[in-house]
């Protein structure tokens, strides 16, 4: 049976759609649609319940040594606050899930992973876990809340002192107080735009919620649901574990070298990556023929099979069908064209880097 975040009764009070979703029951969108809390995220300011992610301590003289063991990026140098973001492998190379690592101190860090995967990916962390260290899932004590668009800092501004405001993308305040609750404010986010992520207990989640609506009105801040999130991380090419991700896809295959520290002494995966060198890479795709391109369709140039998409839609700000794909590197330049089979027909796409939105470049 699917657990109800603690805004529940928030989403249907607002007429959310409910839908179940990674073991929960969560709003797919509101009464104003999926496109309009897309644009609403790109042009102003949208805040979504992701309450179901999950939340694992790491602490002891041990800690640093763990999450370097277990993750394939590297988290020696960083400082107290610091984030960053990570895949964690099996010994095959394929990733178990994707995670943010936060450092509370240089004892202590926080792993976010996805809330599907959570308790498969605490047992894998408890299988694995080396020296003097003590995992702890805390994921029942927190409520999480996404503030996201260009807006979402004019907000924050009324709510918290400018002091405790994260300075740096990737960081995060441990000892916030934001509209007077204390709470953890990270500068993170999964649309590709500025935007906060807030961790805090349970017991004060709809206060916060009832709060950024509040303050957020002159800014036109609205609530969205699992259907902006999704179209909204596709455009910005975040990947999505069960889609550009899975347990036979390696990080390396899907264009996540940035966070696969190859130069580091060890980690689970690094052995069958260097034993088996990636053949594919994960590119965009436009689609430039008749159809909407979703997961798991093959790509093609003339008769021969190059690749497979992993996520697809029309993407509302972008305005057209677009896809992301994991192809063959020796076929994967920019501009090619490719054909997509949409229903058993061939549709037309040309080739694109990623991501397909980028805020920086608007």
């Amino acid at each position: 049976m699917e657990k109800k975040t603690v805004l529940y009764d928030k989403h249907v009070a607002a007429n959310g759609k409910m839908v179940p979703f990674a073991g929960y029951i969560l709003p797919v969108q509101y009464e104003q649609g999926v496109i309009a809390e897309h644009m609403a995220v790109r042009n102003g300011v949208g805040m979504f319940d992701v309450s179901h992610m999950g939340e694992i301590m790491c602490k002891g003289p041990d800690a640093l040594k763990n999450v370097n063991h277990l993750m394939t990026n590297s988290y020696d140098g960083m400082y107290d606050g610091q984030a960053r973001y990570t895949t964690m492998c099996n010994e095959h190379g394929g990733t178990v899930d994707d995670f943010i690592v936060y450092r509370i101190h240089e004892d202590e860090f926080m792993l976010v992973p996805n809330a599907a995967n959570k308790d498969k990916d605490y047992k894998w962390i408890l299988e694995h876990q080396i020296g003097d260290v003590t995992f702890t899932d805390v994921s029942e004590k927190y409520a999480q809340i996404a503030v996201q668009g260009p807006k979402a800092k004019d907000v924050i501004l009324k709510m918290v002192d400018p002091e405790m405001i994260p300075k740096k993308y990737y960081s995060a305040n441990f000892n916030a107080k934001v509209a007077g609750i204390d709470c953890i404010l990270s500068r993170t986010g999964y649309t590709g735009e500025l935007g906060y992520e807030i961790y805090l207990p349970v017991e004060h989640a709809e206060e916060m919620w009832d709060a950024f609506l509040e303050n957020g009105k002159e800014e036109g801040l609205i609530p969205c649901g699992l259907g902006a999130r999704d179209t909204l991380r596709m455009e910005a090419a975040m990947p999505l574990y069960g889609h550009e991700m899975t347990d036979d896809i390696s990080p390396l295959e899907t264009g996540l070298d940035f966070c696969v520290k190859m130069d580091k002494e060890e980690f689970v995966g690094k052995e069958a990556m260097e034993k088996n060198p990636s053949t594919k890479t994960r590119m965009g795709l436009k689609i430039t023929g008749r159809g909407i391109a979703r997961e798991h369709m093959d790509v093609y140039i003339g008769d021969e099979k190059v690749g497979q998409t992993t996520s697809g839609s029309h993407f509302p700000f972008m305005g057209g069908a677009y896809a992301m794909a994991i192809l063959d590197k020796k076929h994967a330049e920019v501009g090619t064209e490719v054909e997509v089979e949409i229903r058993g027909k061939r549709v037309t796409a040309e080739i694109m880097p990623l991501p397909i939105y980028d805020r920086k470049k608007r």
